[in-house]
């Protein structure tokens, strides 16, 4: 659902002139948005007449020939219902569609919601889209190879990634025959016919599969490129497919064959950094293994594989970016992968890459790409989705941190020490120097009840025996809690807090604060930014001078006066 405005209704000053029953511009924007929510899972609705304020502005707009509008315009495709309703004595409409059997085309090109936004996507992804949502598995779907087809070389790559895995199952697998290790692994039907999961994997992909690019710097000329020369990976690392290549027309070799090949050569290229003092004396690489491989597997295993285009990993310095076709799917976005329910695309291939041990078994991938970055003092790993549509993973490693390296390696209770909430929490409390249940829920990707539960979970945790966290003094009693970090934590991360000690960076904590919690006292700014309440006072009236702050009293004294934020309502009780 969105909230729309009546196109041309504004003067260049920003008033609201009278509209009227028709309205051509407002019947093709309205139509692009309509198609845009056909295409979405669900439908959508647009209420019209709302301006991005808040703003009733209302419309005068004919619902019938409204309607049949967008019916012209999206060449009599799309059917919409358009009612009137009433907000506040303001006449609105309401349009709304359900979802889409075909795509909605508008001039040739379909589009759909992501997030807050239109984006375009090519129709046999939409379709892809679709059938996903329907239950259908392309990947378990029967191929025409047969076990005469598979490439030795990725049945021994295989052996290689499960005797690396460890268990007792692992090199037990590891140590079938090749018939056996496919089938246990599901991917070949009683027939002896490889499914299309076995074909990417041990036979070949359709086109290249993927690309890697190594570069030192942003910008820079690459200094390796795979395949080599934009060869078929069968060309640039030998035979792909064996004694019966006449037999075969796949584009390029087996995708395991790819992944190691990629992960050999980001391996080759991730800076090996030692770390020395206390608990943190090890050795790390500038992107973490873990996260580097997760991020690399994801990006073939959750891809379009209807999509000619190649998954494409840049390593960059010390940055990895995972480009693959194909946007999130089953109701996974940017927002919510970290907490949200595996989905999927292919499950057969998926679960033939936990089999064998490319890809986590538990569903908790993102959580170890997050766990094992923010372990090191680096930023969480970045998701997005990109026009195309893409999905793009980033991962921002260098330097590790060897303070918070040595803060972690303290915190007890031991298992604590990958919770994926701690972690998080810790970070948040680092770059903006607090954190409340309603703040932290969209970074834990949690519900409010959630994060508070987590929150309580820390600070039963301790790191070298002292608190992590510590309430801010000052919150008003009835108002919910909220935290900073401990002294203590603050004395061993203070490379990392420092910032506060700068006067505009001061000024924005304070003000950031005031906004999420509706106010904000000198006793909360001195604790939130470890300068004597005196001072602090000065702070507020300062910013409350330059207009940014309201004092809750005109004289601005008194038992119990605070601040407010400059846009408060001081009539409101």
């Amino acid at each position: 659902m969105d909230f729309k405005e009546e196109p041309g209704r504004r003067t260049p000053t920003g008033g609201v002139i009278e509209g009227g029953v028709r309205n051509e511009g407002a019947a093709e924007y309205l139509a692009r948005e309509m198609a845009c929510m056909a295409n979405t899972p669900g439908g959508g609705a647009i209420i019209l007449g709302v301006a991005d304020d808040g703003t009733r502005i209302g419309t005068l707009l004919c619902p019938d020939s409204l309607r049949h509008r967008i019916y012209e315009l999206t060449d009599r495709a799309l059917t919409i219902s358009v009612r009137v309703a009433e907000l506040d004595s303001v006449r609105l409409l309401v349009l709304s569609t359900h979802e889409a059997i075909e795509p909605i085309r508008l001039r040739g090109r379909v589009h759909w919601r992501v997030d807050k936004n239109c984006v375009e996507i090519d129709p046999s992804s939409w379709h892809e889209q679709r059938m996903h949502r329907s239950g259908f598995d392309w990947s378990a779907q029967p191929s025409r190879y047969t076990m005469e087809d598979v490439n030795l070389v990725a049945v021994e790559i295989a052996r290689d990634y499960l005797r690396e895995g460890g268990t007792q199952s692992d090199t037990g697998l590891a140590a079938a025959t090749t018939v056996d290790l496919i089938r246990r692994v599901n991917l070949i039907d009683g027939e002896g016919r490889l499914n299309n999961a076995g074909a990417l994997l041990f036979v070949g992909t359709p086109e290249i599969g993927m690309e890697y690019i190594r570069r030192e710097v942003p910008g820079g000329d690459s200094t390796n490129r795979l395949p080599a020369g934009g060869r078929p990976w069968s060309d640039a690392y030998g035979p792909a497919y064996g004694p019966h290549a006449s037999r075969r027309d796949r584009g390029s070799g087996p995708l395991l064959q790819q992944i190691a090949e990629v992960e050999q050569a980001s391996r080759a290229a991730n800076r090996l950094i030692h770390v020395a003092g206390g608990f943190a004396h090890r050795r790390v690489r500038a992107i973490p293994t873990r996260a580097l491989r997760e991020a690399v597997v994801n990006g073939v295993v959750h891809r379009d594989w209807n999509s000619p285009q190649p998954t494409v990993v840049e390593h960059v310095g010390d940055h990895l970016t995972v480009t693959s076709p194909g946007g999130f799917i089953g109701g996974v976005d940017p927002a919510n992968i970290i907490t949200h329910p595996a989905t999927p695309r292919y499950r057969t291939l998926a679960g033939a890459m936990s089999a064998l041990r490319l890809a986590e078994r538990e569903g908790i991938g993102v959580d170890r790409m997050v766990t094992d970055m923010l372990s090191l003092g680096q930023r969480p790993p970045e998701f997005h989705e990109i026009a195309g549509p893409y999905v793009r993973v980033v991962l921002i490693g260098g330097n590790p941190d060897p303070a918070v390296i040595g803060y972690i390696d303290a915190i007890e209770p031991g298992p604590m020490r990958e919770d994926v909430d701690l972690l998080l929490l810790l970070d948040q409390l680092m770059r903006r120097g607090f954190a409340d249940a309603r703040s932290l829920a969209p970074v834990l990707q949690r519900s409010s009840a959630e994060t508070t539960a987590a929150l309580d979970r820390v600070r039963s945790a301790a790191s070298g025996g002292k608190e992590i966290i510590s309430p801010v003094r000052g919150t008003p009693r009835g108002h919910p809690p909220a935290y900073r970090l401990s002294d203590h934590g603050r004395e061993k991360l203070a490379s990392r807090v420092a910032w506060i000690e700068n006067p505009g960076d001061r000024d924005r904590l304070v003000l950031d604060w005031v906004q999420v919690r509706g106010r904000v006292s000198s006793t909360e700014t001195a604790d939130l930014t470890g300068i004597t309440p005196t001072y602090a006072g000065t702070v507020l009236t300062r910013l409350a001078d330059d207009g940014l702050l309201v004092g809750s009293r005109p004289q601005r004294m008194g038992r119990g006066f605070h601040y407010l934020p400059a846009n408060a309502d001081l009539s409101d009780p």
